[in-house]
């Protein structure tokens, strides 16, 4: 079984247009898939850091002089590269969401397919787990966190039976948190609502749309000019931020001018649209369904 299929990997090896002697960060590692494509396109001269919060990660190592794998979360992603005498960077890849690997291991609690520890920390090291959170946050808590960040649409029914449920017994598992909920998931859409509500809590407990935002921050300001930005999400409001951050420089996108009436912009975008998978690649892969790939230039 392969650790992650890597979605739309030519069209993100086109996007960084990767040169020879350049230095490139892969900040999502993960299985590799992508570090590998870049490395091909790198000479003697070419280096490339990858980050993964996740240990599993660490097995998938690349063992090249060239490269370095960095254990940490790319909201740290200029604090490091300065710790590894990185200050300008020719291309920054990220490839966010879940891997295949962290849904298929059951104990891990990502996927609602097993029934599993209710953990969903992309980094173990830290204490926050999702348990934590549907044993602990009030009911007007777990109502905003499901609405923001799951946008399901019965946000507060759920939280309530959630919290009604955890009152006879705590919830422990992703089979419990299913149990919990059952009364709610419309008939013939229980997969899409259970996907929300995961989303909902992996994204608070990875703390990984301010996780996003701090990447993306730190990304432009080490890119060289000329420098790549390539970033692909799995759903709405992960690439709402990158849209509007690419376009405008903030996530608000609200764009500012300058005292003549230009664009105060630092990024140019070198695909107006969000690239999306083929045909061809759909029917391999079905996870490259969601996949928004946005490509811009310093």
């Amino acid at each position: 079984m392969d650790y992650h299929q890597p979605v739309m990997l030519n069209e993100c090896i086109e996007g960084l247009n990767i040169r020879p002697d350049g230095t490139y960060v892969d900040v999502t590692f993960g299985g590799g898939g992508h570090s590998r494509a870049i490395m091909q396109h790198l000479g003697q001269e070419g280096r490339l850091i990858g980050f993964d919060q996740d240990a599993d990660a660490l097995a998938n190592a690349l063992d090249d002089s060239r490269f370095t794998l960095i254990h940490e979360n790319f909201r740290y992603l200029k604090n490091f590269l300065r710790l590894h005498g990185v200050r300008g960077v020719d291309g920054v890849l990220a490839d966010l969401g879940v891997s295949s690997h962290q849904f298929d291991v059951a104990d891990r609690g990502f996927s609602t397919r097993f029934d599993g520890e209710l953990d969903l920390r992309m980094d173990r090291r830290q204490e926050l787990t999702a348990k934590d959170i549907v044993n602990s946050a009030d009911e007007r808590e777990l109502t905003r966190l499901l609405r923001l960040y799951g946008e399901l649409p019965n946000a507060f029914q759920m939280a309530k039976a959630i919290c009604h449920a955890r009152m006879e017994k705590p919830i422990e598992t992703t089979f419990d948190l299913r149990e919990a909920v059952s009364r709610h998931l419309p008939r013939g859409a229980e997969n899409k609502y259970l996907a929300m509500l995961f989303q909902a809590l992996r994204i608070e407990v990875n703390g990984e749309l301010e996780a996003l935002q701090a990447m993306l921050q730190q990304a432009v300001e080490i890119l060289n000019p000329g420098g790549r930005l390539v970033v692909m999400s799995y759903h709405s409001l992960e690439d709402r931020l990158v849209k509007n951050f690419f376009k405008t420089g903030n996530f608000e996108g609200k764009l500012e001018k300058d005292f003549y009436g230009n664009p105060i912009v630092p990024l140019k975008l070198v695909a107006r649209k969000a690239i999306t998978a083929s045909e061809e690649e759909l029917q391999r892969n079905n996870r490259a369904r969601s996949a928004k790939l946005r490509v811009a230039e310093k």
